[in-house]
């Protein structure tokens, strides 16, 4: 399931698009941080999902 869908993201302002693109990539920072650690991911597929949220935003973005 997406974390945030298209409509959503197109529902925000710019300012709060900035904000959740900064808060995903430092969640990403720290899924990966926690992994390269030799700890393990609570969910292995969330790091996925965080990508291509951050790519769902980018795409809105840069549509205006």
């Amino acid at each position: 399931m997406a974390i945030l869908t298209a409509d959503e993201i197109r529902n925000m302002d710019k300012r709060e698009l900035d904000e959740k693109l900064a808060d995903f990539k430092k969640e990403i920072v720290e899924e990966r941080g926690q992994i390269e650690t030799g700890g393990f991911a609570d969910n292995p597929g969330r790091i996925g999902e965080i990508k291509k949220t951050i790519a769902r935003i980018k795409t809105v973005r840069n549509e205006d």
